[in-house]
């Protein structure tokens, strides 16, 4: 799964280097068996971003993206996004969201969605269903995003990838874990509780994460019938390993 990851990241026109950041030997013998780069990191990085930090401290780099190690489908152009976006906007980090298209995502803790105010810059990060919609008579949110998909268009699922400008990744690695990160498990709301402005771009492209094994079995499925041979700093952190 890492070696796809690395592959749809390298693809990206704006990225010069694809360098995959694990704690893991067993990450780093299958990335280099397949021609690609990896940095072996501690094992004590809080997050993703931190462990990406660490392997970024002796890189020299003004931006810095870190795709998570469970993204096999992302597509390089939602990376250009995020990047393209760093390089002229207002902003510390930025990140991309895709749409959700089924209430059962909504719901979904392992679905990450994201509000923005109107200049696209980041509000809140959440598992649970933001904004959450009101009804006068009550009705349960998921009945009334079953009757009403178009309500659906309300919600953008947060894409597993974050470009950090070199200073902003640094100075975040050495801030302590918040309050609200640790709540949600999140680790951009760190950034956030530290008055970090992270500029959200929308894109069309979905991705899927793989958290499960169902995840694990679909992703599969899908790369087994249309492989690209597509190919940055990658979180390669070990994650769900299917039996």
């Amino acid at each position: 799964m890492i070696v796809h990851v690395v592959r749809r990241a390298a693809s990206a026109s704006l990225v010069s280097r694809a360098i995959v950041a694990t704690d893991d030997e067993r990450i780093a013998e299958a990335v280099a068996q397949h021609g690609g780069e990896a940095i072996l990191t501690s094992g004590s990085a809080r997050s993703g971003s931190d462990r990406v930090a660490e392997a970024a401290a002796g890189i020299d780099a003004a931006i810095i993206v870190n795709v998570q190690g469970d993204e096999p489908l992302i597509d390089p152009g939602t990376i250009d996004a995020a990047i393209e976006s760093l390089g002229t906007a207002a902003a510390d980090i930025s990140t991309t969201s895709e749409p959700i298209t089924s209430p059962k995502d909504v719901f979904n803790p392992h679905v990450v969605k994201v509000v923005t105010d109107s200049q696209g810059m980041a509000l809140y990060f959440s598992r649970s269903p933001i904004p959450h919609i009101r009804t006068e008579d009550g009705e349960p949110l998921s009945e009334m995003l079953q009757r009403d998909p178009g309500l659906l268009a309300h919600y953008r699922k947060h894409s597993g990838l974050y470009c950090y400008r070199r200073e902003t990744l640094m100075q975040l690695a050495k801030m302590e874990t918040s309050p609200l990160e640790r709540l949600e498990g999140l680790e951009q709301l760190r950034a956030l509780e530290g008055g970090y402005r992270i500029r959200v771009v929308r894109v069309d492209h979905r991705s899927i994460g793989v958290d499960t094994e169902q995840d694990y079995r679909r992703v599969k499925k899908i790369l087994e019938e249309t492989i690209h041979d597509q190919v940055y700093l990658c979180d390669g952190r070990r994650g769900f390993e299917p039996g």
